[in-house]
């Protein structure tokens, strides 16, 4: 026994139907969507790296309170602020090294001579700089990473392009550990820099 009337059974076949279409719609937009999809190739992982890497980096120095910025665990360490200039310094270094192919030359840093304030003006100074390096990046090609070798005879290096870049994240990366662990010896909070 049917209890619907015939008017009803109209509107809800109608409703059946257009709920069919607009599956069919979804799944021919995600098919279409998918289609686009792609892996992200190697150059993108390595800048979405040092950047993952950095974000992190300014995450836990700006939760430094300014009065700690001139701390130091011994007579041997750098400062705090001595080490986050450190890195942003180091990155522009490494990016002559890749440029010159390992050959520094006669190597002028342009923080020499720049007095240490505050976390704000290294972020700002070495801005310019952060930004020509990704760029850099950014214009390689894929083959470069295997092909271009930098060449450090000074310090017995002879490193592929990709495996160099490799270490300079490292680099940062170990100098988060060291001022995660200036902050636990300090006795400060520790941002969260996993989410």
């Amino acid at each position: 026994m049917n209890l619907l009337s015939s008017a009803a059974e109209t509107r809800l076949e109608k409703y059946a139907a257009g709920t069919k279409y607009i599956i069919a719609v979804n799944y021919r937009l995600k098919i279409k969507h998918k289609a686009k999809e792609r892996l992200m190739n190697s150059i993108e992982i390595i800048i979405l790296n040092f950047s993952e890497i950095r974000r992190r980096s300014i995450k836990l120095w700006s939760g430094i309170p300014n009065e700690y910025l001139n701390w130091k665990p011994d007579e041997e360490a750098f400062t705090v602020i001595e080490m986050i200039r450190h890195v942003l310094e180091g990155e522009h270094l490494f990016h002559k090294i890749i440029n010159n192919r390992g050959n520094l030359g006669n190597y002028r840093s342009p923080w020499t001579g720049l007095i240490y304030t505050d976390l704000k003006n290294e972020l700002e100074f070495s801005e310019k700089y952060r930004t020509e390096f990704l760029g850099m990046i950014k214009g390689l090609e894929e083959a470069d990473l295997e092909n271009v070798r930098i060449e450090r005879k000074e310090v017995g290096q002879s490193k592929k392009l990709g495996d160099y870049l490799n270490r300079i994240a490292y680099h940062e990366s170990v100098h988060t550990g060291h001022m995660l662990d200036y902050l636990r010896t300090i006795g400060i909070e520790r941002p969260n820099i996993w989410d």
